[in-house]
């Protein structure tokens, strides 16, 4: 059963994905969530990188909806998202697996790390809209280089959708946890 910790990550994760707001997460949703990631440099339509995205973040819908939607009603509710959380340290190369994909739509120049801003422009397109991540920045930035190497990320990247440990940097990697 999640944590109250997990609970509080999954609920901003949700209010993220839930693009009309009414509570549910529907196929339109995660189809409005890759129209938000196809505004970055290098994503947009007809690329292969914006492929590569729409197939992981489609992928997590219908992953999502095999697992989680237990009334088969083509929708899934916090309550039912939540029955993934139990699931998901099972699943850690799958995870690992989409953090290439969600680096490269990230790294807008290419130079193979997430920088300050770069890691701001995830946050506020997972979120749509701006969210402070300044702090947040300096703690996953664990070398101190001031970037985010291919490598760190996908760390972070598996602590936050597996973590529950609040102390591990990974759980802010889409930004602060409200209540945390």
């Amino acid at each position: 059963m999640a944590s109250v910790f997990q609970q509080l990550k999954i609920q901003n994760m949700f209010a993220a994905f839930d693009a009309d707001g009414d509570g549910y997460l529907r196929r339109d949703d995660f189809e409005a969530l890759v129209d938000r990631w196809s505004r970055l440099p290098g994503v947009e339509q007809g690329t292969e990188l914006r492929a590569r995205v729409e197939t992981v973040l489609m992928g997590w819908w219908s992953g999502l909806l095999e697992v989680a939607d237990a009334n088969n009603d083509g929708r899934v509710s916090r309550s039912e998202l939540l029955t993934l959380v139990d699931r998901l340290p099972g699943m850690r190369e799958a995870v690992a697996a989409t953090a290439d994909t969600i680096f490269d739509a990230v790294d807008g120049n290419g130079d193979g790390r997430i920088s300050r801003t770069e890691h701001r422009r995830l946050v506020e397109t997972w979120h749509g809209q701006d969210v402070e991540v300044e702090e947040v920045f300096d703690l996953l930035d664990l070398d101190g280089d001031g970037h985010l190497s291919r490598p760190e990320f996908a760390a972070l990247w598996c602590q936050f959708w597996i973590s529950d440990d609040p102390s591990e940097p990974g759980n802010l990697m889409c930004g602060k946890i409200p209540h945390q």
